[in-house]
């Protein structure tokens, strides 16, 4: 008999709560930045790029540095780019630009990114290494809100041509981000959900906690959604891997 049916009620949250704390090591640059294993990690698998170790440490003097995708997601990421042959990408929500960066260096010389982000300093940031990298051609900024970007590729035709989308811009959009890249990403394609465990807080949300009920919601929905197939991961804040079923 599993544990949490043998405890009352108050005492399966805190069990739960623990549990998703010891499980969600964090980010390497924020909470994770001291904790052992994840920095056995960082030095036994990552293969930083000279031009965005440069990148990072820019994004470290941002008072916002948490929100850049850690190197050892960036990389995982970018593996899976290559692992699917993916030639057209999106990431919504670009910040600094190094994720970015990182899934340009992994597609081939003909692919893309669409980059999505509304802030003119961010963009001003990656444009300098994206330039110094020598992939600037593949990343095709648009500077405005998200939703009307991924509106504007299904007006110009380009429903399920793009094979890996990764989704890390602001919540309350998650669910209208990940129905246009449903249409947007193709058979077999990959749609990646950053923050899913937004610190553990999915697990109960606060009645104020508008942002953890919203990513609850997304979770539950993606779990039962037949459009897919998924996995969900620990690494970084939480991150869901969709895979577009064959319907």
């Amino acid at each position: 008999m599993p544990l949490t049916r043998t405890l009352p009620s108050c005492c399966v949250f805190l069990l739960l709560l623990v549990m998703s704390k010891s499980a969600l090591i964090g980010k390497s640059h924020s909470k994770g930045k001291n904790h052992p294993v994840l920095q056995y990690v960082l030095n036994n698998s990552v293969r930083e790029n000279q031009v965005m170790e440069k990148l990072r440490l820019k994004t470290m003097e941002d008072s916002l540095n948490i929100m850049m995708v850690p190197p050892e997601q960036a990389q995982f990421m970018a593996n899976l780019v290559r692992l699917i042959k993916a030639n057209k990408t999106i990431e919504i929500g670009m910040y600094t630009g190094y994720n970015t960066l990182s899934m340009a260096l992994a597609v081939p010389e003909d692919g893309k990114v669409v980059a999505c982000e509304i802030q003119q300093k961010y963009v001003d940031i990656g444009k300098t290494f994206f330039k110094e990298a020598g992939v600037e051609d593949k990343i095709d900024i648009r500077l405005q809100p998200a939703l009307q970007t991924l509106e504007e590729l299904l007006d110009a035709g380009e429903a399920e041509t793009f094979d890996f989308i990764f989704i890390d811009a602001d919540k309350m959009n998650y669910e209208n981000y990940y129905e246009k890249s449903l249409r947007l990403v193709r058979t077999g394609g990959i749609i990646a959900i950053d923050n899913v465990l937004w610190s553990g807080k999915v697990i109960a949300p606060e009645e104020d906690d508008i942002t953890s009920q919203t990513l609850d919601k997304l979770n539950k929905k993606l779990h039962a959604d037949n459009r897919i197939d998924l996995s969900m991961l620990t690494i970084g804040d939480g991150l869901t891997l969709a895979f577009k079923r064959n319907l």
